[in-house]
């Protein structure tokens, strides 16, 4: 038995000894082939790599627009909102003026009343009161509608004028 072993470590070291001129063939199919995998993998990272600097660039020209747009709509809606503010002070000013030419007015009328001397005299009165109660308030009202035209205007421009913008920058 000891022989055989010993042929068989023989066996083996002259196997071993053919097999190690065929080593460095090997070696250079084993690098060949890794270098065949190594090559193209690298490759693919670079174009991901490209690929995902790309997207991010993209992306931050993206979040900058979006940030400019956000801001603009912002400042149109203050905007928007200081012509309602100053709008609605204006026709308040105006109503409650035409509310206190009205309650003049009736109290110059009931004053004229307090004085007439015959039925005649007071239907004259009542009818040439009327008449420029009439005429004032269609005045009043031309006034006031026309106020609240300019703050409607006025209130959507900005607001109009952000969405044609923003329009313009989508397509």
């Amino acid at each position: 038995m000891a022989s055989t072993s010993k042929k068989s470590a023989g066996a083996q070291a002259a196997a071993a000894v053919q097999v190690e001129p065929d080593l460095p063939d090997e070696t250079l199919n084993v690098e060949e082939a890794v270098e065949a995998i190594v090559e193209p993998a690298l490759e693919m990272q670079e174009t991901v790599r490209h690929a995902l600097e790309k997207g991010v660039v993209e992306s931050r020209a993206a979040f900058v627009k979006a940030k400019v747009s956000a801001e603009e709509a912002a400042n149109a809606f203050e905007l928007s909102f200081a012509a309602v503010k100053d709008g609605v002070a204006t026709f308040n000013t105006k109503a409650l003026a035409a509310a206190r030419a009205n309650a003049e007015a009736n109290f110059d009328f009931i004053k004229a009343t307090l004085a007439v001397k015959s039925v005649s005299d007071l239907i004259a009165l009542q009818n040439d009161f009327a008449k420029k109660q009439t005429d004032a308030v269609v005045v009043q009202v031309k006034d006031l509608a026309a106020v609240a035209q300019k703050t409607v205007v006025e209130t959507l421009e900005p607001i109009k004028d952000q969405m044609s913008k923003s329009f313009k920058i989508a397509v």
